[in-house]
């Protein structure tokens, strides 16, 4: 019956600071984001406005922001305990790092090997 007690309450207080607002805001906010990468993509590059380089720095920082969101809000991380957070965001960093040196070394391979 305790059991049971704790496991109810754990719930509660693990979703204790998601409530149907804050769900809404951050479905705003994401719409948003969004909203304006779409708006960089058709208006201001397409119009040369904003160069291609810029556009595609500015969609990387705005797709982490939209991941943040998702990962933080909507799969709770944000409301987790910090050891999880570190070793998880820690984990991410070795595997693109991982990425980025494959795609290093094949870029290298073949301009180098392949002549």
């Amino acid at each position: 019956m305790n059991n049971e007690h704790h496991n109810t309450e754990h719930g509660h207080n693990e979703h204790a600071g998601l409530s149907k607002a804050k769900i809404w805001q951050v479905f705003f906010y994401l719409l948003g984001i969004t909203a304006l990468e779409f708006f960089i993509a058709l208006v201001l590059v397409e119009k040369g406005i904003v160069p291609q380089g810029i556009a595609n720095f500015t969609y990387i920082v705005l797709t982490l922001l939209k991941a943040y969101y998702i990962v933080g809000y909507f799969m709770h991380l944000k409301f987790e305990n910090v050891t999880l957070i570190t070793s998880i965001v820690v984990s991410l960093i070795f595997i693109v790092y991982l990425i980025v040196l494959m795609l290093t070394e094949g870029s290298y391979l073949q301009l180098h090997m392949l002549r």
